[in-house]
């Protein structure tokens, strides 16, 4: 009987390997007793990945409502590890950005993301991960410049 669905497909990898290295990272922050959940972590660190950034494009980003981040960023505003500040070109619109307490605790998050690669990598040669890794940049850049040609009208 021949299966319908390859199950190492492209697809199916990337999505298994997103969701375990999720869980991964959500399970050493836990342990870690950060004072923050693995959500709020996430949030923080994709904040500090688009800088000062209005909260829908940041949700755009992390790939959630804009309500379930808005939670998210009550928590670390109260938690002095964000401020939201008036978007001077949109007065309608607030800013992202982190503060000083937010870049510390990231600096405390960035060697479990390290243990968790290190896990994942565990038997890969440094070659074949910096190849695996210029390999999904491209494929990155070629999806969303596919996605933008499409927003702009130039593509199907």
């Amino acid at each position: 009987m021949s299966r319908a669905v390859d199950p190492d497909s492209f697809g199916f990898l990337v999505t298994d390997l997103t969701r375990l290295m999720r869980a991964e990272m959500d399970r050493l922050i836990g342990e870690a007793g950060l004072g923050i959940t693995p959500g709020d972590a996430r949030t923080l660190s994709h904040a500090a990945r688009a800088g000062a950034v209005k909260q829908a494009v940041l949700a755009d980003r992390i790939g959630v409502e804009a309500m379930t981040l808005s939670a998210s960023l009550d928590r670390l505003e109260t938690a002095g590890l964000i401020e939201r500040k008036a978007d001077p070109a949109d007065r309608r619109a607030n800013l992202v950005h982190l503060t000083k307490a937010g870049e510390e605790l990231l600096a405390r998050i960035r060697p479990l993301g390290a243990q968790a690669r290190k896990t994942a990598g565990e038997g890969i040669p440094a070659e074949d991960w910096d190849r695996m890794i210029e390999i999904m940049k491209k494929m990155r850049a070629n999806l969303c410049a596919a996605r933008d040609a499409r927003k702009a009208g130039d593509a199907p």
